[in-house]
């Protein structure tokens, strides 16, 4: 083999490294903002993250723009990467775009319903029931976030369910938490049990009509909550 076949080799090789730890930053780095560690509106210090992962920062920076064409940060000249809060119109949209692939979702689980799903379903119900009635927010949250994730992998679709996660995964830029709003957590669990007895019926109409509605009612709690957290800021500012 020539010397410019093995340049190009060695040059093709640290392409591809450099490609798979960008990834791995960039996963990284999203997991952090998903799992809260990163709030919205946190400045990204590449300083303490470089020292962090170990790495250099121009590894950093290729992930940060990937994050950023994701839109979970954006780039502020001469200040920094921060991550993204959202805003009403931002989340309101990504309701809007959620409703639909849940609604779809309910249809498509409506005509592969098995015994064993509604099985599960109705458990995690009974569980968010409990958490409803001891008005445990931390303890619903996930049963919550694994109630639907039931329902979008039993749709069969994994294009479905990976557009639907990404959207799932944005609402984490926004810092109101909508699900103690709008009458609490018993009415978003007495929406899962319409969802689930939809579901059961095998009408694919009426399953998409209860997904669908779902997350249409969790907007109206979302912009329930924005509303009256600006409310109590204005009013702390009058007084």
């Amino acid at each position: 083999m020539g010397t410019r076949h093995v340049n190009k080799a060695e040059n093709d090789l640290k392409i591809i490294r450099t490609v798979s730890l960008t990834s791995a930053l960039e996963q990284q780095l999203e997991h952090l903002i998903i799992s809260g560690e990163l709030q919205p509106g946190d400045r990204l210090n590449e300083i303490q993250l470089a020292a962090r992962f170990g790495t250099s920062r121009g590894p950093l920076r290729e992930a940060t723009r990937s994050l950023e064409a994701k839109g979970f940060v954006v780039v502020i000249r001469n200040r920094g990467v921060f991550v993204r809060q959202l805003s009403l119109e931002d989340a309101c949209e990504i309701y809007d775009l959620r409703a639909a692939l849940f609604g779809l979702a309910g249809r498509l689980v409506a005509q592969r319903m098995t015994d064993s799903l509604l099985k599960d379903l109705k458990a995690l119900i009974d569980k968010m029931e409990v958490a409803a009635t001891d008005n445990d927010v931390d303890a619903y949250y996930p049963l919550n976030l694994r109630f639907h994730e039931l329902i979008m992998l039993a749709s069969g679709n994994r294009t479905l369910k990976a557009e639907y996660d990404r959207f799932v995964n944005k609402m984490h830029l926004s810092r109101v938490k909508s699900l103690v709003q709008g009458g609490g957590l018993a009415v978003s669990n007495s929406e899962h049990r319409e969802i689930v007895s939809a579901l059961a019926s095998g009408d694919p109409e009426r399953a998409f009509a209860a997904t669908w509605l779902h997350v249409e009612r969790a907007k109206g709690r979302m912009v329930t909550a924005v509303k009256a957290t600006e409310e109590a800021a204005e009013e702390k500012i009058a007084n």
